[in-house]
Protein backbone atom coordinates (compact mmCIF):
# COMPACT_ATOMS: atom_id res chain seq x y z
CA UNK A 1 0.00 0.00 0.00
CA UNK A 2 1.16 3.53 -0.77
CA UNK A 3 -0.29 5.75 1.57
CA UNK A 4 1.24 7.94 3.98
CA UNK A 5 0.02 7.31 7.61
CA UNK A 6 3.32 8.19 9.12
CA UNK A 7 5.44 11.33 10.16
CA UNK A 8 5.01 14.23 11.45
CA UNK A 9 2.53 16.57 9.60
CA UNK A 10 0.97 17.91 12.29
CA UNK A 11 3.64 18.39 14.53
CA UNK A 12 2.63 20.12 18.27
CA UNK A 13 -1.19 20.89 17.03
CA UNK A 14 -2.29 19.61 20.49
CA UNK A 15 0.27 21.59 22.15
CA UNK A 16 -2.55 22.60 24.89
CA UNK A 17 -0.44 22.08 28.71
CA UNK A 18 -1.97 19.94 31.03
CA UNK A 19 -2.60 20.48 34.57
CA UNK A 20 -4.02 17.12 35.27
CA UNK A 21 -2.81 13.70 34.19
CA UNK A 22 -4.17 10.31 33.47
CA UNK A 23 -8.32 9.63 31.91
CA UNK A 24 -8.28 5.93 31.68
CA UNK A 25 -5.63 3.54 31.12
CA UNK A 26 -5.15 2.06 27.66
CA UNK A 27 -5.42 -2.09 26.15
CA UNK A 28 -3.53 -4.35 25.32
CA UNK A 29 -1.63 -4.03 22.32
CA UNK A 30 -2.67 -5.58 19.01
CA UNK A 31 -0.99 -7.55 16.05
CA UNK A 32 0.59 -4.53 13.49
CA UNK A 33 0.76 -7.11 10.31
CA UNK A 34 -1.10 -6.22 7.48
CA UNK A 35 -4.47 -7.85 7.48
CA UNK A 36 -7.53 -8.44 5.65
CA UNK A 37 -10.69 -7.52 7.27
CA UNK A 38 -13.66 -9.33 6.84
CA UNK A 39 -16.90 -7.77 5.35
CA UNK A 40 -19.82 -8.14 7.79
CA UNK A 41 -22.98 -9.01 6.56
CA UNK A 42 -25.69 -5.98 6.57
CA UNK A 43 -28.15 -6.73 8.73
CA UNK A 44 -31.74 -6.09 7.64
CA UNK A 45 -33.57 -2.97 8.43
CA UNK A 46 -37.11 -3.06 10.23
CA UNK A 47 -39.18 -0.32 10.65
CA UNK A 48 -41.33 0.18 13.53
CA UNK A 49 -38.02 0.05 16.09
CA UNK A 50 -38.17 3.35 18.12
CA UNK A 51 -37.81 1.45 21.38
CA UNK A 52 -34.81 0.56 20.70
CA UNK A 53 -33.34 4.38 20.60
CA UNK A 54 -33.70 4.00 24.66
CA UNK A 55 -30.64 2.33 24.87
CA UNK A 56 -28.80 2.10 28.11
CA UNK A 57 -25.43 2.38 29.55
CA UNK A 58 -24.60 -1.15 29.09
CA UNK A 59 -25.96 -0.73 25.39
CA UNK A 60 -23.72 1.90 24.21
CA UNK A 61 -21.01 0.82 21.38
CA UNK A 62 -17.52 0.68 22.73
CA UNK A 63 -16.66 3.64 20.75
CA UNK A 64 -18.51 5.32 23.60
CA UNK A 65 -16.32 4.22 26.46
CA UNK A 66 -13.35 5.60 25.69
CA UNK A 67 -14.07 9.10 27.63
CA UNK A 68 -17.23 10.77 28.48
CA UNK A 69 -15.72 14.63 27.96
CA UNK A 70 -14.42 16.68 24.67
CA UNK A 71 -10.69 17.45 24.44
CA UNK A 72 -12.23 20.58 23.75
CA UNK A 73 -14.16 20.97 27.21
CA UNK A 74 -12.37 19.54 29.05
CA UNK A 75 -8.20 19.12 28.95
CA UNK A 76 -8.42 16.41 30.72
CA UNK A 77 -9.84 14.19 28.18
CA UNK A 78 -7.62 11.75 26.11
CA UNK A 79 -5.00 12.36 28.42
CA UNK A 80 -1.80 10.06 28.39
CA UNK A 81 -0.44 7.59 30.90
CA UNK A 82 1.16 9.32 33.94
CA UNK A 83 4.56 8.88 32.19
CA UNK A 84 4.19 11.54 29.73
CA UNK A 85 1.43 13.69 31.24
CA UNK A 86 3.81 16.38 32.45
CA UNK A 87 3.59 19.64 31.02
CA UNK A 88 5.50 22.06 32.75
CA UNK A 89 9.03 22.98 31.49
CA UNK A 90 11.67 20.58 33.14
CA UNK A 91 13.66 22.69 35.43
CA UNK A 92 16.83 24.15 34.59
CA UNK A 93 19.95 22.50 35.94
CA UNK A 94 23.21 24.18 36.83
CA UNK A 95 26.15 23.18 35.26
CA UNK A 96 27.32 20.62 38.64
CA UNK A 97 23.89 18.99 38.09
CA UNK A 98 25.04 17.84 34.05
CA UNK A 99 25.94 13.92 34.28
CA UNK A 100 29.54 14.07 33.34
CA UNK A 101 29.89 17.41 32.20
CA UNK A 102 33.44 16.38 30.84
CA UNK A 103 31.68 13.84 28.83
CA UNK A 104 29.44 16.40 27.74
CA UNK A 105 32.29 18.34 26.46
CA UNK A 106 33.39 15.86 24.34
CA UNK A 107 30.08 14.89 22.80
CA UNK A 108 29.82 18.74 21.87
CA UNK A 109 33.07 19.16 20.71
CA UNK A 110 32.58 15.93 18.14
CA UNK A 111 29.57 16.97 17.60
CA UNK A 112 30.85 20.46 16.42
CA UNK A 113 34.14 18.69 14.43
CA UNK A 114 31.45 16.84 12.44
CA UNK A 115 29.21 19.47 11.96
CA UNK A 116 30.59 20.17 8.10
CA UNK A 117 30.90 16.55 7.25
CA UNK A 118 26.97 15.61 8.53
CA UNK A 119 25.84 19.32 6.48
CA UNK A 120 27.60 17.51 3.52
CA UNK A 121 25.41 14.20 4.53
CA UNK A 122 22.05 16.22 5.37
CA UNK A 123 22.24 17.87 1.84
CA UNK A 124 23.04 14.67 -0.27
CA UNK A 125 20.13 13.30 1.13
CA UNK A 126 17.87 16.04 0.96
CA UNK A 127 19.08 16.82 -3.04
CA UNK A 128 18.20 12.74 -3.74
CA UNK A 129 14.96 11.88 -2.03
CA UNK A 130 14.01 8.14 -2.01
CA UNK A 131 10.28 6.65 -2.03
CA UNK A 132 9.95 3.93 0.80
CA UNK A 133 11.37 1.15 0.09
CA UNK A 134 13.30 2.42 -2.58
CA UNK A 135 16.08 3.95 -0.43
CA UNK A 136 19.20 2.57 -2.36
CA UNK A 137 21.36 5.18 -2.80
CA UNK A 138 20.98 7.10 0.51
CA UNK A 139 21.30 2.99 2.07
CA UNK A 140 25.04 2.87 0.01
CA UNK A 141 25.82 6.18 1.15
CA UNK A 142 24.91 6.03 5.09
CA UNK A 143 26.76 2.90 5.13
CA UNK A 144 29.80 3.95 3.37
CA UNK A 145 29.72 6.85 5.88
CA UNK A 146 29.68 4.45 8.67
CA UNK A 147 31.69 2.25 7.62
CA UNK A 148 34.45 4.95 6.82
CA UNK A 149 33.81 6.36 10.72
CA UNK A 150 35.26 2.50 11.97
CA UNK A 151 31.60 1.08 12.71
CA UNK A 152 30.65 -2.59 11.76
CA UNK A 153 28.39 -2.26 9.20
CA UNK A 154 25.38 -4.97 7.55
CA UNK A 155 23.88 -3.92 4.49
CA UNK A 156 20.72 -5.26 3.26
CA UNK A 157 19.78 -5.57 7.25
CA UNK A 158 17.36 -8.57 8.54
CA UNK A 159 16.13 -9.08 5.00
CA UNK A 160 15.02 -5.72 3.92
CA UNK A 161 17.06 -4.15 0.95
CA UNK A 162 17.13 -0.95 1.92
CA UNK A 163 17.18 -1.46 5.93
CA UNK A 164 21.41 -1.14 7.30
CA UNK A 165 22.75 -1.86 10.43
CA UNK A 166 26.15 -0.16 11.89
CA UNK A 167 27.11 -1.18 15.23
CA UNK A 168 30.28 -0.22 17.56
CA UNK A 169 31.70 -2.06 20.61
CA UNK A 170 34.06 -0.16 23.26
CA UNK A 171 35.38 -2.53 25.87
CA UNK A 172 37.94 -1.10 28.15
CA UNK A 173 41.31 -3.68 28.90
CA UNK A 174 40.37 -3.51 32.51
CA UNK A 175 37.07 -4.58 31.56
CA UNK A 176 38.26 -7.79 29.63
CA UNK A 177 36.63 -10.68 30.77
CA UNK A 178 34.21 -9.11 32.89
CA UNK A 179 30.74 -10.71 33.27
CA UNK A 180 28.73 -7.64 33.59
CA UNK A 181 26.93 -7.02 31.07
CA UNK A 182 27.53 -4.47 28.30
CA UNK A 183 24.72 -2.56 28.14
CA UNK A 184 23.12 -1.15 24.69
CA UNK A 185 21.74 2.06 23.29
CA UNK A 186 19.82 1.96 20.15
CA UNK A 187 19.62 5.17 17.53
CA UNK A 188 17.32 5.43 14.65
CA UNK A 189 18.05 7.02 10.97
CA UNK A 190 14.82 7.42 8.76
CA UNK A 191 15.53 7.68 5.52
CA UNK A 192 11.96 8.03 3.07
CA UNK A 193 10.59 10.69 1.13
CA UNK A 194 7.34 11.98 -0.18
CA UNK A 195 5.72 11.39 -3.19
CA UNK A 196 6.14 14.90 -5.42
CA UNK A 197 7.30 16.93 -2.24
CA UNK A 198 11.00 15.10 -1.40
CA UNK A 199 11.92 15.43 2.13
CA UNK A 200 8.84 17.12 3.40
CA UNK A 201 9.21 15.94 6.52
CA UNK A 202 12.37 16.04 7.16
CA UNK A 203 14.10 12.35 7.28
CA UNK A 204 17.45 14.10 5.63
CA UNK A 205 18.33 15.66 9.29
CA UNK A 206 16.50 12.40 11.54
CA UNK A 207 19.01 10.35 9.22
CA UNK A 208 21.94 13.02 10.23
CA UNK A 209 21.05 13.24 13.37
CA UNK A 210 21.25 9.58 14.48
CA UNK A 211 24.66 9.66 12.62
CA UNK A 212 25.93 12.27 14.37
CA UNK A 213 24.54 10.64 17.81
CA UNK A 214 26.02 7.23 17.35
CA UNK A 215 29.76 9.20 16.25
CA UNK A 216 29.51 11.57 19.35
CA UNK A 217 29.37 8.33 21.56
CA UNK A 218 31.07 6.32 20.05
CA UNK A 219 33.85 9.45 20.73
CA UNK A 220 32.81 9.64 24.55
CA UNK A 221 32.98 5.95 24.90
CA UNK A 222 36.48 5.82 23.47
CA UNK A 223 37.87 8.88 25.15
CA UNK A 224 36.31 8.08 28.49
CA UNK A 225 37.31 4.58 28.60
CA UNK A 226 33.60 3.43 29.23
CA UNK A 227 31.99 0.09 27.80
CA UNK A 228 29.50 0.43 26.05
CA UNK A 229 27.50 -0.58 22.84
CA UNK A 230 26.24 1.40 19.79
CA UNK A 231 23.46 0.25 17.40
CA UNK A 232 22.13 2.43 14.60
CA UNK A 233 19.64 0.98 12.60
CA UNK A 234 18.81 2.58 9.17
CA UNK A 235 15.23 2.37 9.31
CA UNK A 236 13.38 2.51 5.53
CA UNK A 237 9.58 3.23 4.79
CA UNK A 238 8.46 5.27 7.81
CA UNK A 239 5.77 7.20 5.37
CA UNK A 240 3.49 4.09 5.48
CA UNK A 241 5.56 1.09 4.92
CA UNK A 242 6.32 0.53 8.51
CA UNK A 243 10.05 -0.57 8.17
CA UNK A 244 10.20 -0.20 11.74
CA UNK A 245 7.84 -2.60 12.68
CA UNK A 246 9.66 -5.48 10.44
CA UNK A 247 12.92 -4.91 12.17
CA UNK A 248 10.94 -4.88 15.65
CA UNK A 249 9.77 -8.77 14.12
CA UNK A 250 13.50 -9.58 12.61
CA UNK A 251 14.69 -8.89 16.31
CA UNK A 252 16.26 -5.64 15.48
CA UNK A 253 15.74 -4.17 19.03
CA UNK A 254 15.84 -7.01 21.10
CA UNK A 255 19.90 -6.07 22.53
CA UNK A 256 19.13 -2.52 23.10
CA UNK A 257 18.63 -0.99 26.19
CA UNK A 258 17.14 1.95 25.00
CA UNK A 259 16.17 3.30 21.87
CA UNK A 260 16.36 7.20 20.74
CA UNK A 261 15.57 9.67 17.45
CA UNK A 262 14.18 12.52 16.31
CA UNK A 263 11.82 14.44 14.22
CA UNK A 264 11.95 17.68 12.85
CA UNK A 265 8.94 20.17 12.37
CA UNK A 266 7.34 23.70 11.81
CA UNK A 267 6.53 24.24 15.20
CA UNK A 268 7.57 27.51 17.32
CA UNK A 269 11.44 28.03 16.97
CA UNK A 270 13.15 27.09 19.73
CA UNK A 271 10.94 24.63 20.74
CA UNK A 272 10.74 20.70 21.26
CA UNK A 273 8.00 18.04 22.12
CA UNK A 274 8.41 15.19 24.49
CA UNK A 275 4.73 14.16 23.86
CA UNK A 276 2.65 11.45 22.39
CA UNK A 277 1.58 10.73 18.88
CA UNK A 278 -1.45 9.63 17.62
CA UNK A 279 -2.26 5.63 16.73
CA UNK A 280 -2.89 4.92 12.97
CA UNK A 281 -3.73 2.49 10.54
CA UNK A 282 -3.99 2.58 6.79
CA UNK A 283 -7.36 1.23 5.21
CA UNK A 284 -7.43 0.18 1.01
CA UNK A 285 -11.14 -0.01 0.42
CA UNK A 286 -12.17 -1.44 -3.40
CA UNK A 287 -15.19 -1.59 -4.48
CA UNK A 288 -16.10 -4.25 -7.86
CA UNK A 289 -18.96 -3.45 -9.65
CA UNK A 290 -20.30 -3.88 -13.10
CA UNK A 291 -20.03 -1.11 -15.91
CA UNK A 292 -22.99 -0.41 -18.80
CA UNK A 293 -23.54 2.60 -21.66
CA UNK A 294 -24.31 5.22 -19.11
CA UNK A 295 -26.77 6.71 -21.82
CA UNK A 296 -27.87 3.72 -23.11
CA UNK A 297 -28.67 0.98 -20.37
CA UNK A 298 -27.73 2.40 -17.10
CA UNK A 299 -29.98 0.17 -15.23
CA UNK A 300 -27.61 -2.85 -16.24
CA UNK A 301 -24.96 -1.53 -14.13
CA UNK A 302 -23.50 -1.24 -10.34
CA UNK A 303 -21.75 2.08 -10.29
CA UNK A 304 -18.31 1.58 -8.33
CA UNK A 305 -17.95 5.11 -8.32
CA UNK A 306 -21.26 5.77 -6.47
CA UNK A 307 -20.38 3.14 -4.10
CA UNK A 308 -16.97 5.07 -3.52
CA UNK A 309 -18.95 8.20 -3.63
CA UNK A 310 -21.86 7.23 -1.00
CA UNK A 311 -18.83 5.67 1.70
CA UNK A 312 -16.66 9.37 1.33
CA UNK A 313 -19.81 10.72 2.09
CA UNK A 314 -20.63 8.51 4.88
CA UNK A 315 -17.11 8.86 6.66
CA UNK A 316 -17.91 12.71 6.02
CA UNK A 317 -21.03 12.69 7.95
CA UNK A 318 -19.17 10.27 10.49
CA UNK A 319 -16.69 12.98 11.76
CA UNK A 320 -19.60 14.95 12.87
CA UNK A 321 -19.58 12.27 15.73
CA UNK A 322 -16.33 11.54 16.57
CA UNK A 323 -13.90 13.26 18.86
CA UNK A 324 -12.02 16.21 17.56
CA UNK A 325 -8.84 14.15 18.76
CA UNK A 326 -9.93 11.79 16.74
CA UNK A 327 -8.34 12.16 12.56
CA UNK A 328 -10.40 9.81 8.84
CA UNK A 329 -8.78 10.74 5.87
CA UNK A 330 -8.91 9.52 2.37
CA UNK A 331 -8.86 9.65 -1.34
CA UNK A 332 -10.67 8.17 -4.58
CA UNK A 333 -9.19 6.62 -7.87
CA UNK A 334 -10.12 4.77 -10.31
CA UNK A 335 -8.90 3.13 -13.75
CA UNK A 336 -10.24 3.87 -17.16
CA UNK A 337 -13.02 6.25 -16.46
CA UNK A 338 -15.00 7.90 -18.93
CA UNK A 339 -18.04 10.24 -18.23
CA UNK A 340 -20.41 7.39 -20.85
CA UNK A 341 -19.40 4.45 -19.02
CA UNK A 342 -20.68 3.74 -15.57
CA UNK A 343 -17.46 2.82 -13.40
CA UNK A 344 -17.38 -0.88 -12.45
CA UNK A 345 -14.06 -0.27 -10.21
CA UNK A 346 -13.13 2.48 -7.91
CA UNK A 347 -10.58 2.14 -4.96
CA UNK A 348 -10.33 4.26 -1.67
CA UNK A 349 -7.32 4.71 0.40
CA UNK A 350 -8.09 5.82 3.77
CA UNK A 351 -5.80 6.46 7.35
CA UNK A 352 -7.45 6.36 10.40
CA UNK A 353 -5.71 7.80 13.88
CA UNK A 354 -6.77 8.15 17.63
CA UNK A 355 -5.19 8.86 20.51
CA UNK A 356 -4.57 5.05 21.31
CA UNK A 357 -4.40 1.58 19.92
CA UNK A 358 -7.94 0.56 21.13
CA UNK A 359 -9.64 4.21 20.47
CA UNK A 360 -8.41 3.34 16.84
CA UNK A 361 -9.58 0.15 16.43
CA UNK A 362 -13.13 0.89 17.47
CA UNK A 363 -13.17 4.09 15.13
CA UNK A 364 -11.83 1.82 12.54
CA UNK A 365 -14.92 -0.63 13.05
CA UNK A 366 -17.53 2.60 12.98
CA UNK A 367 -15.43 3.40 9.13
CA UNK A 368 -15.49 0.10 7.97
CA UNK A 369 -19.27 -0.41 8.45
CA UNK A 370 -19.52 3.09 5.70
CA UNK A 371 -17.81 1.31 3.32
CA UNK A 372 -20.02 -1.98 4.16
CA UNK A 373 -23.32 0.08 4.18
CA UNK A 374 -21.82 2.20 0.57
CA UNK A 375 -21.18 -1.47 -1.13
CA UNK A 376 -24.77 -2.90 -0.02
CA UNK A 377 -26.59 0.46 -1.26
CA UNK A 378 -25.07 -0.05 -4.56
CA UNK A 379 -25.54 -3.71 -5.62
CA UNK A 380 -21.04 -3.59 -5.34
CA UNK A 381 -18.66 -5.81 -3.78
CA UNK A 382 -16.05 -4.63 -1.67
CA UNK A 383 -12.68 -5.76 -0.19
CA UNK A 384 -10.99 -3.82 2.72
CA UNK A 385 -7.72 -4.65 3.84
CA UNK A 386 -5.38 -3.06 6.42
CA UNK A 387 -1.91 -2.05 6.57
CA UNK A 388 0.90 -1.55 9.08
CA UNK A 389 -0.71 -0.28 12.42
CA UNK A 390 1.24 2.32 13.86
CA UNK A 391 0.80 2.46 17.77
CA UNK A 392 0.55 5.86 19.85
CA UNK A 393 4.19 7.04 20.62
CA UNK A 394 4.65 6.83 24.61
CA UNK A 395 7.96 8.32 25.65
CA UNK A 396 10.23 7.25 28.55
CA UNK A 397 9.79 9.91 31.03
CA UNK A 398 13.29 8.96 32.85
CA UNK A 399 15.06 9.46 29.26
CA UNK A 400 12.70 12.32 27.98
CA UNK A 401 13.89 14.64 31.54
CA UNK A 402 17.67 14.06 30.99
CA UNK A 403 17.41 14.70 27.26
CA UNK A 404 15.10 18.17 28.38
CA UNK A 405 18.35 18.71 30.84
CA UNK A 406 20.76 18.89 28.30
CA UNK A 407 18.79 20.39 25.57
CA UNK A 408 18.29 23.75 27.22
CA UNK A 409 21.75 24.27 27.26
CA UNK A 410 21.27 24.90 23.21
CA UNK A 411 18.29 27.28 23.24
CA UNK A 412 15.23 24.97 23.46
CA UNK A 413 12.24 24.34 25.62
CA UNK A 414 11.67 20.89 25.73
CA UNK A 415 8.27 20.30 26.86
CA UNK A 416 6.31 17.24 28.49
CA UNK A 417 2.96 18.19 26.14
CA UNK A 418 0.09 17.25 24.13
CA UNK A 419 2.33 15.74 21.75
CA UNK A 420 1.10 15.92 17.71
CA UNK A 421 -1.95 14.83 15.37
CA UNK A 422 0.36 13.02 13.40
CA UNK A 423 1.95 9.49 13.88
CA UNK A 424 4.95 7.17 13.18
CA UNK A 425 6.10 3.33 13.28
CA UNK A 426 8.57 4.54 16.19
CA UNK A 427 5.62 4.14 18.03
CA UNK A 428 5.59 0.62 18.03
CA UNK A 429 9.16 0.88 19.05
CA UNK A 430 8.42 2.34 22.44
CA UNK A 431 5.84 -0.42 23.21
CA UNK A 432 9.01 -2.37 23.12
CA UNK A 433 11.40 -1.36 25.10
CA UNK A 434 12.11 2.25 26.48
CA UNK A 435 12.30 5.10 23.73
CA UNK A 436 12.55 8.72 23.34
CA UNK A 437 11.81 10.65 20.60
CA UNK A 438 11.63 14.87 20.61
CA UNK A 439 10.56 16.68 18.15
CA UNK A 440 12.42 19.96 17.64
CA UNK A 441 11.32 22.90 15.66
CA UNK A 442 12.94 24.50 12.74
CA UNK A 443 12.22 28.01 10.48
CA UNK A 444 9.70 27.24 7.97
CA UNK A 445 7.88 30.00 6.56
CA UNK A 446 3.98 30.21 6.86
CA UNK A 447 1.81 27.26 6.26
CA UNK A 448 5.06 26.13 5.69
CA UNK A 449 4.54 22.85 7.65
CA UNK A 450 5.79 19.32 7.87
CA UNK A 451 4.69 17.95 4.28
CA UNK A 452 4.54 20.76 2.10
CA UNK A 453 7.52 22.08 -0.55
CA UNK A 454 8.09 25.14 1.97
CA UNK A 455 9.11 22.55 4.52
CA UNK A 456 11.14 20.48 2.11
CA UNK A 457 12.75 23.83 1.26
CA UNK A 458 13.40 24.70 5.12
CA UNK A 459 14.95 21.34 5.97
CA UNK A 460 17.79 21.93 3.92
CA UNK A 461 19.16 25.70 5.22
CA UNK A 462 21.59 26.39 7.60
CA UNK A 463 19.11 26.87 10.59
CA UNK A 464 17.28 23.97 10.40
CA UNK A 465 21.15 22.02 10.66
CA UNK A 466 22.31 24.33 13.81
CA UNK A 467 19.15 23.46 15.06
CA UNK A 468 19.50 19.54 14.51
CA UNK A 469 23.04 19.79 15.92
CA UNK A 470 21.87 20.98 19.31
CA UNK A 471 19.39 17.96 19.51
CA UNK A 472 21.75 15.32 18.17
CA UNK A 473 23.96 16.56 21.12
CA UNK A 474 21.47 16.46 24.00
CA UNK A 475 20.51 12.63 22.31
CA UNK A 476 24.03 11.91 22.57
CA UNK A 477 24.37 12.73 26.29
CA UNK A 478 21.20 10.77 27.41
CA UNK A 479 22.65 7.82 25.09
CA UNK A 480 25.67 7.95 26.42
CA UNK A 481 24.36 7.70 30.18
CA UNK A 482 22.02 4.77 29.55
CA UNK A 483 25.41 2.42 28.71
CA UNK A 484 27.38 4.00 31.05
CA UNK A 485 25.34 4.72 34.69
CA UNK A 486 24.05 1.83 35.60
CA UNK A 487 21.11 3.03 38.01
CA UNK A 488 19.94 5.67 35.51
CA UNK A 489 19.18 2.57 33.66
CA UNK A 490 17.60 0.96 35.85
CA UNK A 491 15.30 3.99 36.58
CA UNK A 492 14.46 4.22 32.40
CA UNK A 493 13.12 0.52 32.62
CA UNK A 494 11.15 0.74 35.73
CA UNK A 495 9.44 3.62 34.29
CA UNK A 496 9.00 2.21 31.28
CA UNK A 497 7.84 -1.27 32.77
CA UNK A 498 5.31 0.79 34.98
CA UNK A 499 3.91 2.67 31.81
CA UNK A 500 3.10 -0.28 29.95
CA UNK A 501 1.48 -1.85 33.31
CA UNK A 502 -0.69 1.24 33.98
CA UNK A 503 -1.50 0.28 29.50
CA UNK A 504 -2.90 -3.19 30.72
CA UNK A 505 -4.60 -2.29 33.55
Amino acid sequence: MDSQPGCFSGLFSFRRKRSEALLESRGQAHDTRAIALPVAGVPKVELGMSAQFAASEADLPPYAHFSSTCLYCDHRAHAPSSTHARSEKPPSYSKEDIFQPEVLKTIEDTVDKLSPELRELSLDILHHPELQWEERRTHDVLTAFMSAHDFKVTKHYAGLETAWRAEFTHTPSSAVGSQEKVRVIGVNSEMDALPGVGHACGHNLIATAGVGVALAIKTALEKHDVPGKIILLGTPAEEGGGGKINLLDAGAYEEMDACVMCHPSGAAVNTSSLGPSLACQPLEVEFFGHGAHAAWAPWEAQNALDAAFLAYSSVSVLRQQIKPSHRVHGIVSGRDWAPNIIPDYAKMRWIVRAPTWDELVALRERVKACFEAAAHATACKVTIAAGPGYYDLRQNQILGEQFAQVVDRYGFSAEFDEGMAASTDFGNVTYALPSLHPGFAIPTPPNGGNHTPQFTEAAGTPEAHTAMLGVTKALAATGFRVVADAEFTMQVKKAWEEQMKEKQL
